[in-house]
């Protein structure tokens, strides 16, 4: 039983971010994306302050030697991406927003060969490569001859921008590790991706949090900014990384699903193909990418 309920965790974390999918998409027209990300992560940082504060006092030394790796990850984690998906909202669906995203840990696997010249077999590129081609179909409908003739989608190509952010986040997450609590790193996060948002923020028109966006910001700030993180990490602890990137390959599943509940989008039977490709793909590269090159399959 105990095993089964540490799979929650991951489980609870992917149903939470399938969900924002979905929040990102509704936050299109009703408050623009300067907006919804400076006050989603401020909420978020007033939130956590109190959790985190002990820790800011008692760990000062350790908080002052990272504080610069803090934040770069909140401008690429906190600020760009979130930002970068809310403006992707208004061009393209929740369901592309979804698949798109679940690209993350390839983009993460090139990113560690690029950076940290890790090498991985010819079997971890072709899963990278069917992913590939999984998301072209999706975002043109099952036609990826229209990528050649129309180009990407705008909404598409700002997706693919944020997923690249955000596998940068977490490619220097796991190199930039730290003896700090996860609440006070999320928390020094938030508070400077604020910061930086602040800007746009104050330079863009604004329509206020109001009834009619209030529980989309809410959303964003608790449950996907500091419930899903903290569910993700706590799952991690307990049934370890590679298992829990198993439950992460469900999220265009979930953002799908959601999708069509929540918002009447379509899944035609031309994108199935697609989103199959893309977590097959995904699975492949991340099984054989947690091996040395030679080894063989278990």
């Amino acid at each position: 039983m105990g095993r089964y309920w540490a799979n929650a965790f991951p489980i609870a974390a992917v149903l939470l971010w399938g969900g924002n999918a979905v929040v990102t998409k509704a936050s299109a027209g009703v408050i623009g994306a300067a907006e919804i990300a400076f006050w989603r992560w401020l909420i978020a940082a007033a939130l956590l302050l109190p959790f985190a504060i002990n820790p800011l006092r008692t760990q000062w030394g350790d908080v002052r030697r990272n504080l610069g790796k803090q934040a770069i990850l909140g401008l690429l984690g906190s600020a760009l991406f979130p930002t970068l998906m809310y403006l992707a909202a208004s061009h393209t669906s929740a369901i592309n927003m979804g698949v798109i995203q679940s690209l993350m840990p390839i983009m993460a696997l090139g990113l560690a060969m690029a950076l940290f010249r890790q090498r991985f077999s010819a079997v971890v590129w072709a899963g990278a490569l069917l992913s590939l081609l999984g998301v072209a179909i999706v975002v043109t409908g099952g036609s990826p001859a229209r990528l050649l003739a129309r180009g990407v989608n705008p909404g598409d190509a700002i997706m693919l921008a944020a997923t690249a952010c955000f596998a940068l986040y977490s490619t220097l997450v796991r190199k930039w590790r730290n003896d700090l609590p996860q609440v006070t790193n999320l928390f020094l996060q938030a508070a400077f991706a604020s910061a930086v948002l602040s800007v746009p923020f104050a330079l863009t028109p604004r329509v206020g949090i109001n009834a009619g966006n209030v529980a989309i910001v809410l959303y964003a700030a608790v449950l996907a900014s500091i419930a899903a993180p903290l569910l993700w990490m706590a799952g991690i602890v307990r049934i370890g990384p590679a298992r829990a990137a198993n439950f992460f390959n469900g999220l265009p599943v979930v953002a799908a699903v959601f999708a069509v509940l929540f918002l009447g989008e379509r899944v035609t039977l031309a994108m199935l193909p697609g989103v199959v490709l893309v977590i097959g793909g995904v699975m492949l590269a991340e099984r054989y990418a947690a091996r040395p090159l030679g080894s063989k399959a278990g």
